[in-house]
């Protein structure tokens, strides 16, 4: 008996296969289409505790005091003009840009055991992973970023629709068993506690970058074992998952800390990575230049070594902060073109480019690079 071909096929009822819109294997490939994330109704989230894991010192007061009220408004609009530049720059290098749309984040939401409000909708790579044709909602561990993903659920469906694969994590209870409640903070010379334990999967898809079949993941204050172990399962034996450790007392988010640039090509913290990975050994390494933002610059969530979040276009182009020269000449002596753009007032909401964007489109197919 013959086959039938594609046509044939159809005309029996059956589907015909479509071309995912959402295509990604790594962090360098041509890029083609991207999320911008947008900062409307940016909000200090309702307080609690898994909070000081990670923000700086000089911010725990300030999250307590104003939780649930919005963030200084010259600030949001002085991000918001920022990312309206980098949506010029991406479209003017040939970039389509997608948004997400904006959702009330100060309104009170509740499940059966606690009630928050939210955070904002600014940083798409957190909520949201793509892997080759899927893209995956994260099962986040803040409270406060519960219902993000919903900022983007109209684009999910719309790239559903034209064929991709799409697919949620576990989505999690956050009840006081998720969260370490004789939680410390250990010290920079200490080695990490983690705030988050494994009484279910959560993870952020920041603390995850992909190089082709291997995923390089970190347990971090919002990351787990479970979570991390969710993910392998879900993505199969196509894709390799590395559980990297690095020298960091209060991870969270992994590409301010390890950012493969290129094939052969990686970017690491001078401090955090005291030693290249073994997996990383036959690779071009370039160690960060000290972040030059001013001390008196406010940043809510963040370390200064946001200069580290830089997005890959190309295998040259790489966009960079305007004001951060030492890592615009660096990147040029490391062989790549930099593109700069203003982005330090959006720094103050803890991301950068990377942070910023999540790229759903980029020219290039499965490959494996070590």
């Amino acid at each position: 008996m013959s086959t039938p071909d594609r046509r044939e096929a159809v005309a029996i009822g059956e589907k015909a296969p479509l071309d995912s819109p959402v295509s990604s294997y790594n962090e360098w490939d041509p890029l083609e289409e991207v999320i911008v994330g947008i900062v409307d109704d940016a909000s200090f989230p309702t307080w609690h505790m898994s909070l000081p894991s990670v923000l700086p010192e000089g911010q725990v007061e300030t999250f307590r005091s104003q939780a649930g009220r919005p963030f200084p408004p010259h600030q949001v609009e002085a991000a918001r003009r920022e990312l309206e530049e980098f949506v010029r720059i991406l479209e003017g290098e040939g970039v389509t840009v997608r948004r997400p749309e904006p959702i009330a984040q100060r309104q009170v939401y509740s499940t059966l055991d606690w009630a928050s409000t939210g955070l904002y909708a600014a940083m798409p790579r957190d909520a949201l992973l793509v892997v080759g044709t899927e893209i995956i909602e994260c099962p986040m561990a803040w409270r406060s970023r519960y219902y993000e993903s919903l900022a983007y659920r109209p684009l999910l469906k719309e790239y559903f629709q034209g064929g991709a694969k799409w697919s949620a994590g576990p989505k999690p209870e956050l009840t006081d068993e998720q969260f370490d409640q004789t939680w410390t903070d250990p010290g920079e010379d200490d080695p990490p506690r983690l705030v988050v334990t494994e009484f279910e999967p959560t993870f952020d898809a920041a603390d995850f970058t992909r190089c082709g079949r291997d995923i390089i993941a970190q347990r971090s204050n919002v990351t787990n074992e479970f979570g991390i172990e969710w993910l392998r399962r879900q993505l199969g034996d196509e894709y390799r998952v590395h559980v990297l450790e690095f020298k960091d007392s209060h991870p969270m988010h992994i590409d301010a800390t390890l950012v493969p640039m290129a094939p052969g090509k990686l970017l690491i913290h001078p401090e955090r990575v005291p030693e290249v990975p073994e997996l990383f050994k036959s690779w071009d390494v370039m160690t960060a230049p000290t972040p030059v933002i001013p001390d008196g610059h406010p940043l809510y969530m963040t370390s200064k070594w946001l200069n580290m979040n830089i997005l890959m276009l190309d295998h040259e182009r790489v966009v960079v902060e305007r004001q951060d020269e030492p890592m615009i000449e660096a990147v040029r002596k490391f062989g790549f073109t930099p593109i700069p753009c203003d982005f330090r007032n959006f720094n103050s909401f803890g991301g950068s480019f990377h942070c910023a964007t999540l790229d759903v489109r980029r020219r290039g197919t499965l490959e494996s690079y070590f």
